[in-house]
């Protein structure tokens, strides 16, 4: 898919972000995987993101997010493919072209590992992976890869792939001046953890359109949220919160890295086989399960 139309597709829609099954070896599991691929199918989106930060990237294997590519565009249809790739400037640039050979439409590049960056490194790391593949790319800025408005427009004009930007950091002065400066030249795409939590927020910033976590496993909810937060219903965001999110952010908030551990008790609760989160992960405890199944049946 070229970039720009990546780009427009991506603009307005909802994107699901889907867990990564592992099998009782701990190997990633295709099978549950497409199964819940196409369970999903049923619900309008406007992309895949696979092997993201739900989809545990920080803990695969390079070849791993390659063959959740090829399983994923096995059963994907028409829907476009994005993949989470990262690591070093070297890894990344292999793992971009791998995950193009693999039926990706896209990338989403996660931060670079371990080590603080001035603006010029971080801003050569896209760079570099931009001229390593002609997918579009979509810069993550997030962690110790954040990115100034100022090195942001000069990678525009330089990188014509390089298509969006999602924000992870909750710097809203900063995602307001990137939109405000970069206007259509990129998507914008929320990616706080259980966005909805702050998309009213973000979209006052000019951010259009999320990433959803618990698109996973209560779909129909989610997409409940995006209509009205796209209607600009603010009442009806603020009952879902009220009556769902806040309830699951309870649950989420309890251990750190429950925000990818919660959703993947949610989807084995929805009756699809996930495995265990991979270490430095942990999951749920039978108490917090129990609170996500009784969460659930309020909203299926």
């Amino acid at each position: 898919m070229p970039p720009h139309e990546l780009r427009e597709i991506i603009r307005h829609g909802l994107l699901s972000f889907p867990v990564t099954p592992f099998d009782a070896a701990d190997n990633f599991a295709p099978r549950p995987f497409q199964a819940h691929l196409e369970w999903l199918s049923q619900y309008p989106v406007a992309g895949l993101i696979v092997a993201g930060g739900t989809g545990e990237m920080f803990s695969l294997s390079p070849s791993e997010i390659v063959d959740v590519v090829r399983a994923t565009r096995a059963v994907a249809g028409n829907a476009p493919v994005i993949a989470g790739c990262g690591y070093g400037v070297r890894m990344a640039c292999d793992l971009a072209r791998e995950i193009e050979a693999a039926g990706g439409d896209g990338i989403l590049l996660l931060p670079h590992y371990l080590t603080e960056a001035p603006q010029d490194g971080i801003a050569d790391r896209v760079r570099q992976v931009c001229n390593a593949t002609k997918m579009g790319v979509i810069f993550y800025n997030r962690g110790q890869s954040r990115m100034s408005v100022e090195a942001l427009a000069r990678l525009a004009e330089e990188c014509p792939n390089l298509i969006g930007f999602k924000d992870g950091t909750g710097d809203i002065d900063t995602v307001r001046r990137v939109t405000a400066l970069m206007g259509d030249r990129f998507s914008y795409i929320g990616g706080m953890p259980t966005h909805e939590l702050f998309a009213q927020a973000y979209r006052g910033a000019g951010m259009a359109t999320y990433s959803s976590a618990v698109f996973n496993f209560v779909p129909e909810t989610a997409l409940e949220f995006h209509r009205a937060f796209k209607a600009g219903d603010d009442a009806a965001c603020e009952t879902l919160l009220r009556d769902f999110y806040y309830p699951f952010a309870a649950i989420r908030d309890r251990k750190a890295g429950y925000a990818v551990a919660a959703v993947k008790a949610g989807v084995a609760l929805r009756g699809f086989e996930t495995g265990h989160v991979r270490a430095p992960l942990t999951d749920l405890t039978e108490e917090e399960v129990a609170m996500m199944q009784a969460l659930i049946a309020t909203r299926s």
